[in-house]
């Protein structure tokens, strides 16, 4: 049922709404996708062809994380659960998921990553069929290229998609601020992640900004800002609730760099231990090295350092170091950081005068994000 259609006024019926944001917003980006589609196929079959693996990667899988908190930004300054302005602010939010996908995409071209959610990533796909189809030059070339163009419509389309949602013009001004920033935000986190690799830059520092930059302000904080400006929210509420975010999206990102090692392959949909073959140095691995030489633990500490970057990297070696970062309390260390940045966070949401049902939402979604096997 489209938010417009339900009745004002019902407690159970506005809680069925908050509840369902996820669905909503892949039944939004569903019914816009095939829209867009039957677009692409007037252009070209084949344009439409490689628009489709776009749309099957966005509705495939995720968990509608950044539109989730901009609804709950939406719900903290005010904004309604029912009637037009609700249904607009959903299809605003849904342009979030867009963004993702895009940088998705080029994060895992970038990477050189084999699976997302399960399957072959958007360059491995398009490489298959260029070798299925007896293609013409480099399978791999084509496929990159693909994984750009499609990485590049996903981002084209989030634009189009934000402001063909039908938001008044103030209200569109106003979210266009962390919109903005977002994803200039998320493109210097990758960039600084991508010179940590280059660089072999192993402090705790540097990663805990890649972590801000990359995922926390991208993934929490701007989401909460753009639905809560939306709703033309306050200063004070803004205040809250990107201090809120702030917190609550690091520990998001130190969970997700735990269960980069330490999840199961078949809930994570990756293979454990990417982040190590990819080099990445997380807060996990920083706090690892550091503690290594601290301890004197030089046996661990090559472990470490010849892991990080090996592309060949064998389940053994991973177990391995899974058991040197247990040993060496880095494991631990990390849940502390996450246990402590959760209650900084949700302190600070307790303290604050936000409304109901905002507070009892945002506090369960930031549970949800940190305390997670996926």
């Amino acid at each position: 049922m489209p938010l417009e259609d339900l009745v004002t006024g019902h407690g159970t019926a506005e809680a069925a709404v908050d509840n369902d944001i996820p669905e909503r917003v892949r039944r939004t980006l569903e019914d816009y996708l095939h829209e867009r589609l039957r677009q692409c196929g007037e252009l070209d079959p084949a344009v439409a062809g490689a628009a489709g693996e776009l749309t099957d990667f966005v509705l495939r899988g995720g968990k509608r994380i950044r539109p989730t908190f901009a609804w709950w930004g939406w719900r903290a300054a005010g904004g309604p659960a029912f009637g037009p302005r609700a249904g607009t602010m959903l299809r605003a939010a849904s342009s979030l998921e867009l963004i993702q996908a895009g940088a998705l995409v080029h994060d895992d071209l970038i990477d050189d990553s084999a699976t997302r959610r399960g399957s072959p990533t958007v360059h491995v796909r398009f490489a298959e069929s260029h070798r299925e189809h007896g293609y013409r030059g480099s399978a791999e070339n084509f496929g990159l290229a693909a994984a750009v163009l499609l990485g590049d419509l996903a981002l084209t389309w989030a634009d189009d998609m934000l402001h063909s949602a039908g938001l008044p013009r103030v209200a569109l001004e106003r979210a266009l601020e962390p919109w903005r920033a977002m994803r200039t935000e998320v493109l210097a986190g990758q960039y600084l992640d991508m010179l940590g690799q280059a660089r072999a830059d192993e402090s705790p520092e540097a990663a805990l900004r890649i972590d801000e930059l990359k995922s926390a302000s991208y993934t929490v904080e701007r989401p909460l800002q753009f639905g809560a400006e939306i709703a033309g929210a306050d200063r004070t509420t803004l205040e809250v609730l990107r201090r809120f975010g702030a917190d609550i999206g690091v520990a998001f990102q130190l969970r997700d760099d735990l269960l980069g090692l330490f999840g199961d392959p078949a809930v994570t949909g990756k293979p454990a231990g990417d982040d190590l073959r990819e080099g990445k140095r997380t807060v996990l691995m920083a706090e690892g090295v550091l503690r290594a030489r601290q301890q004197r633990e030089e046996s661990t500490l090559r472990l470490f350092e010849s892991s990080l970057g090996d592309a060949e990297l064998t389940d053994e070696r991973v177990r391995l170091v899974r058991e040197g970062l247990e040993r060496l309390g880095a494991v631990r260390a990390v849940e502390e950081r996450i246990d402590t940045l959760s209650r900084s966070a949700l302190s600070t949401l307790h303290t604050s005068e936000l409304p109901e049902p905002a507070v009892r939402g945002l506090e369960r979604l930031a549970v949800s994000v940190t305390d997670r096997e996926a």
